[in-house]
């Protein structure tokens, strides 16, 4: 299984990446959002983990590209706001997740597992 983090704090993202790849995870890694469109453009993935605000595309941006490549990839969104019109917009582009930074890198690989089970 392959999972794409995208994620610009990069204690953020080498926590998730050391967690992910102890859980036996293929881990992929964007550090900004244009990196992980290309990513999603060329690559089968199985799931994101993005967070919402980062350079040059934003956690909003990865998933509307994610639709118009035509995927099916189930995204958790992360962000340091907490803000229900944030929440609510994420949800709203289908987002299949949310987390509000910081967060705890156990619950994470919880919700990983629930969302590939429904798959």
């Amino acid at each position: 299984m392959v999972i794409l983090i995208a994620e610009d704090d990069e204690l953020i993202l080498k926590t998730v990446e050391h967690k992910l790849k102890k859980e036996g995870y293929e881990v992929l890694i964007a550090r900004n959002g244009k990196e992980a469109i290309d990513l999603i453009k060329v690559t089968d993935i199985d799931l994101v983990i993005s967070d919402i605000m980062m350079p040059f595309a934003s956690g909003t941006e990865i998933l509307s590209a994610i639709k118009a490549f035509g995927k099916d990839i189930p995204v958790i969104m992360l962000s340091g706001l907490g803000q229900e019109e944030v929440v609510l917009d994420a949800f709203n582009l289908g987002a299949a997740d949310f987390m509000v930074k910081p967060f705890s890198p156990t619950e994470l690989i919880l919700r990983i597992k629930r969302l590939m089970a429904q798959k």
